[in-house]
């Protein structure tokens, strides 16, 4: 399990520090957040489908599956030659990273103890620490010094290594035969509607013309919030007792991690000049910050109860994005921004571990699948929407690599990280 969350970081802390390369290299600046919403929006639907099948028949076959998808997706968008075809690419990639994720979630409620998911889910931050070491230096060398094409296609090794470890243990898990959920044809169907209208969210946001990017954008989101709601617990979007409110504040914490995470690169690269190489370096302290704080909370277990580890979290995440936005605004050194960063990734460790523990433990068998699916399509649709309208920021502040689009960005990011914190107090009311 650990080898394919080694597989997932490598691979989203690589292609968030070769995208500026990408997109200069094939004429795409324009699909920057496309790139990036394409694959978020695309891994809703695996999402639905694994956690339906997982419920069903375990996790094995939708694991192994959405290695498949993963790998396809990346050969495709490697050996792209047009901007258009990898986003493509990216796009069949998303089913196979939403359906890992959820497949994994099963597996740990499945093998391990609800004591034992803390520990669990430190050991996945902790994996996270080799490839922010090591992936966005390697990935921007090998852009630099090679082509982007390589870092895709070298992942693709990883894939297929990373299958290797894990086929015994997928082996070992006992096969299952449940009837299927009422309903599955009809969350999958939904899990469409989101995924397009998030891709029309980013498409009307390259229009920089007022009313249809209004009117545009105002229905995307409308569509993306009518059709999202059947597929989480009821109650998530006005922070419901219990599991719905869990659900809705890392929904929000993902989206406001996310709307700046994308930019860091592009930011130091096109306004500080740093090479591409040595601006990974932000995503990598940002890792480091999310697996220690990981550590911590596994470490002390129950000892750090769920809802004060979320609320030190929140602020910690706000602090971090806060900090990266004032450092920007002042133009000052870019280094502040990296450090930054590390407390941004504190939070993040501490608000997703616990999360995710809060939300297997109020699962019950047979229903692990579809919880899990509900909170990774938050996670989903929640840095789907606020990286496309990152976009729709960026682009109408007039894009290129004027300072104030990327003050657009991150403070719009700074906003949703004080959603957050509000969410974590609701959270806390409404579960001691």
């Amino acid at each position: 399990m650990v080898a394919l969350v080694f597989l997932s970081a490598f691979e989203e802390l690589a292609v968030t520090t070769v995208m500026p390369s990408v997109t200069a290299d094939l004429d795409g600046r324009a699909l920057y957040a496309v790139a990036f919403s394409a694959t978020l929006a695309a891994s809703i639907v695996g999402m639905v489908v694994a956690g339906a099948w997982a419920d069903r028949r375990g996790p094995s076959r939708p694991l192994l599956t959405a290695v498949a998808l993963f790998v396809l997706g990346l050969l495709v968008s490697g050996l792209a030659g047009e901007m258009s075809v990898f986003v493509a690419g990216r796009g069949l990639q998303g089913p196979g990273a939403g359906g890992l994720i959820v497949s994994l979630y099963v597996l740990v409620a499945r093998v391990y103890a609800p004591v034992d998911h803390p520990m669990i889910f430190g050991a996945f931050a902790a994996a996270w620490v080799v490839p922010s070491m090591i992936g966005p230096s390697i990935a921007g060398a090998v852009a630099q010094v090679w082509s982007w094409h390589w870092v895709f296609l070298g992942v693709v090794m990883l894939a297929l290594a990373a299958v290797g470890f894990v086929a015994p243990s997928l082996q070992a898990t006992p096969q299952e035969q449940a009837p299927l959920r009422p309903g599955t044809g009809r969350r999958v169907a939904l899990a469409v509607l989101v995924a397009t209208g998030v891709a029309a969210l980013d498409l009307v946001g390259h229009d920089r013309s007022g009313p249809l990017l209004l009117v545009g954008s105002v229905l995307a989101l409308a569509l993306v919030l009518l059709a999202d709601r059947p597929l989480l617990p009821v109650g998530t979007l006005r922070l419901a007792t219990g599991l719905p409110a869990v659900v809705a504040m890392r929904g929000v914490a993902m989206a406001a991690f996310a709307a700046a995470d994308v930019y860091l690169p592009y930011l130091l690269q096109a306004h500080y000049g740093v090479a591409p190489w040595l601006s990974g370096m932000t995503l990598t302290l940002g890792a480091f910050g999310w697996a220690g704080s990981s550590q911590v909370q596994g470490r002390l277990g129950e000892r750090l109860p769920d809802v004060r580890a979320m609320r030190i979290g929140a602020g910690l995440l706000l602090a971090g994005v806060g900090v990266a936005f004032i450092v920007v605004a002042l133009q000052l050194p870019a280094f502040l921004v990296a450090l930054a960063w590390i407390s941004t990734g504190a939070g993040m460790g501490l608000v997703t571990s616990r999360a995710s523990s809060f939300v297997l433990a109020a699962s019950a068998d047979g229903e692990q699948g579809s919880n899990s699916s509900a909170m990774t399509i938050a996670d989903a649709v929640g840095s789907a929407i606020s990286v496309a309208v990152a976009g729709i920021v960026f682009t109408a502040l007039r894009g290129g690599a004027e300072l104030g689009s990327f003050l657009g960005a991150i403070g719009f990011s700074a906003g949703l990280a004080a959603l957050t914190v509000l969410a974590t107090r609701r959270v806390a009311a409404r579960t001691r």
